[in-house]
């Protein structure tokens, strides 16, 4: 497996915000993190991302632990977009992307802003500070950010949240063709479940910190004797019982 997530536990004071969970991700697959609000998605996702410490368990790319990783190495492989985490909003949206790109050491850093802000359609507020920007537009910058070291791993957490249908639907569709050309690995966390059923290979299923329930889309939605996806993650956040 190309990544795995042995045991992965987190307690913020007294409150277990992830309980012992265990996954694995393989190469060039988009894996869905799926639950209801609070159930310890994007802790999750911080704890892969070595933003936040892990109270217990390991986390392995390759079979090897991140701990044993530097953190130049660990930024050279992953990279991050949410829309509830701003980019400095005093800053253009070419100074971020310069600056992020300096971070990650991106040689050829001009090329490389020059691409991918064409691929999302940027260039024609450049100039403008990040902060003045709409919804729409500050989710492409981040997500020209979060692709700007070319990434192995991809983690993506709500990418489309609050987005019209219209530019929800580029992102999706840009998301899916830079997938196909790149083959990068990524972890989604969404609660939109027709973007989850066109961009996962398979999805897992949390609730209270815990994994309930894993598969396919299909899979699951059979399992469950649901419509839909939308159905099936209704019954599951709503059930007491353990799948």
């Amino acid at each position: 497996m190309f990544v795995q997530i042995k045991n992965l536990s987190k307690i913020y004071k007294k409150f277990l915000a992830v309980n012992k969970i265990n996954f694995n991700i393989e190469r060039n697959k988009t894996i869905g993190l799926l639950g209801p609000n609070g159930c310890g998605k994007t802790t999750t996702i911080g704890m892969i991302l070595g933003l936040v410490t892990p109270s217990e368990g390991e986390i392995f790319i390759e079979n090897k632990n991140i701990e044993k990783y530097s953190r130049d190495q660990i930024l050279s492989r992953f990279n991050f977009a949410s829309p509830y985490v701003e980019l400095p909003k005093k800053l253009t949206v070419k100074q971020n992307l310069e600056i992020y790109g300096r971070l990650y050491g991106i040689k050829n850093l001009k090329d490389r802003i020059n691409d991918i802000a064409s691929d999302l359609d940027i260039k024609n507020f450049f100039e403008r500070k990040t902060g003045e920007l709409s919804s729409g537009q500050k989710n492409r910058v981040s997500l020209a950010k979060s692709l700007i070291n070319k990434p192995e791993i991809l983690l993506l957490d709500e990418p489309t949240a609050s987005l019209d249908p219209d530019i929800g639907d580029f992102i999706r569709s840009y998301i899916q063709e830079y997938k196909s050309k790149n083959k990068i690995t990524i972890l989604l966390a969404s609660h939109n479940m027709n973007e989850v059923e066109r961009l996962c290979d398979s999805v897992i299923m949390m609730k209270k910190g815990k994994i309930i329930d894993s598969g396919t889309c299909e899979a699951l939605i059979k399992k469950h004797g649901r419509s839909n996806l939308e159905e099936t993650f209704l019954k599951l956040a709503r059930s007491e019982d353990e799948f």
